[in-house]
């Protein structure tokens, strides 16, 4: 076999288990959508009351999507996932935790 055919031949066969181009345009296409999301649910008064949470959630499903498809964690061994994912949740549930001691427990002082 020659190098001319051997390169034809492998141009079109993607790895097992790896997305392709249109798998990322697609993604690319879901985070602009989420985006656009954020942007306008901002300028709804209705939503007021729930705009952080619902900018978090939004954010935290672009954080998880882009993780998981451009760092490619979805096609690597599990263990990365876990190495990934395990301190990351460590560090939120620190952070949660630190705010609820820090605005609930920690006195108020009034400034004069």
């Amino acid at each position: 076999m020659s190098a001319a055919e051997t390169n034809t031949t492998h141009e079109g066969e993607h790895h097992a288990g790896h997305a392709t181009v249109g798998t990322y345009v697609l993604i690319g296409v879901i985070l602009t959508v989420i985006t656009a999301v954020e942007v306008a649910i901002f300028y709804i008064p209705a939503l007021e009351r729930v705009l952080v949470p619902i900018l978090l959630i939004l954010s935290a499903a672009k954080f998880v999507i882009v993780v998981m498809f451009y760092m490619h964690l979805k096609y690597d061994h599990p263990i990365f996932r876990r190495v990934f994912f395990g301190p990351l949740l460590l560090a939120v549930l620190v952070v949660i935790v630190g705010l609820i001691l820090l605005f609930k427990y920690v006195p108020r002082f009034d400034t004069y």
